[in-house]
C-alpha cells in the first residue's frame, strides 16, 4: 500500500448516528446515538427541543435538508407545538453554524480512538457532552470550534461533484 494512504474501514458492526441537538440560549449541548436516521428519531429529537422550553415560547430549529426531517406528520406536529423548522441548503453545511459545536466532538471522542463497541461510543460520547457543558468556555473547546469553523467554511469553495484542486 502507497504510503499515505488509507486502509479502508471494516464496520463489522454498523454505523451509528448521533442525533445532536444545541440550545443557542443556554450554551449546552445534548444528544441520543441512534442506529439509524428516521422521521421518529427526528421527531423525538425536535419533542426533546420543545420539552426544554416549557414557557411556550416559539422554537426555532435549524436542520439539515434531510427528508425525515419534513415528513408531514413531523410538519403538522412542528405547527401545533409553535416549532419552525428552518432548513440548511443541500450541500450547505457551512451555513449552519451550529455545525462547529459539534466538530470537537470529532477531535475529543472520534479521532484516533478504537471504541470496542458501540456501547462504550455512546458513553464516551454522552461524557463529552456533559464534559462540554460544564466547560463550554475551555480554551481547547474553542480553539477546536475555530478549527471547525474554518473547515466547514473551506467545503463552501467545494463545488459538489468536482476534484479539489492541488497547488503544485
Amino acid at each position: 500500500m502507497p504510503t499515505g494512504s488509507r486502509r479502508p474501514t471494516r464496520r463489522t458492526q454498523g454505523v451509528r448516528y448521533l442525533h445532536g441537538c444545541y440550545s443557542l440560549g443556554d450554551d449546552q449541548l445534548w444528544g441520543v446515538v441512534r442506529t439509524r436516521k428516521s422521521a421518529d428519531n427526528s421527531l423525538a429529537a425536535f419533542q426533546s427541543i420543545r420539552a426544554a422550553r416549557p414557557d411556550n415560547a416559539p422554537v426555532y430549529v435549524i436542520c439539515d435538508n434531510l427528508s425525515v426531517n419534513t415528513t408531514p406528520k413531523i410538519r403538522r406536529w412542528a405547527a401545533r407545538n409553535d416549532v419552525h423548522l428552518c432548513l440548511t441548503p443541500n450541500y450547505a453545511s457551512w451555513a449552519n453554524s451550529i455545525e462547529a459545536k459539534f466538530g470537537p466532538v470529532r477531535s475529543f471522542v472520534m479521532s484516533n480512538s478504537n471504541h470496542p463497541n458501540h456501547t462504550v461510543l455512546a458513553r464516551h460520547l454522552q461524557a463529552y457532552l456533559r464534559w462540554h457543558n460544564t466547560h463550554a468556555r475551555d480554551p481547547s473547546v474553542l480553539a477546536a470550534q475555530r478549527r471547525e469553523r474554518a473547515r466547514v467554511r473551506s467545503e463552501r469553495q467545494q463545488r459538489w461533484g468536482r476534484p479539489r484542486s492541488h497547488a503544485a
